[in-house]
């Protein structure tokens, strides 16, 4: 009888501390900064298009343009903003991380601005406004 309390208690004492270790501690995560901002294409808005800043080391931000051009980039999850420093830029009108196949139709972003882009924006404490004026 006492063995079966013993190992009920060593279960229940190994599950808390494999949950608690799971859960990662808050200074686990990166530093981020809301970064918003809007885009145009030859003066226009550029909506529906998909904007990703990669940072030099860890996760990318993404975030999708309204009909206004405007948008605002999502780390993970609900967690707005993207990881302080240097970011490389990528714009498209096609969602290439939802369809590697890019079975999507055609892209009106210049390759300069995505596949083989010159952008680049950094991210500093406090509110971001990167806004990005492509031309064809």
């Amino acid at each position: 009888m006492m063995t079966k309390r013993c190992c009920k208690l060593l279960f229940c004492l190994t599950l808390s501390f494999i949950l608690t270790a799971c859960g990662g501690a808050p200074d686990d995560q990166p530093k981020l900064a809301p970064v918003s901002g809007t885009i145009t294409m030859d003066g226009a808005p550029l909506s529906g298009a998909f904007v990703r800043f990669y940072p030099t080391s860890g996760r990318a931000s993404a975030g999708k343009t309204d009909e206004e051009g405007k948008y605002e980039l999502v780390f993970i999850r609900d967690e707005k903003g993207a990881i302080l420093g240097k970011h490389t830029v990528k714009i498209s009108t096609l969602d290439e991380d939802n369809d590697p196949f890019g079975n999507q139709g055609s892209e009106t972003v210049p390759d300069k601005f995505n596949k083989k882009t010159t952008l680049e924006a950094t991210v500093v404490e406090g509110d971001n406004t990167v806004d990005f004026e492509l031309t064809k």
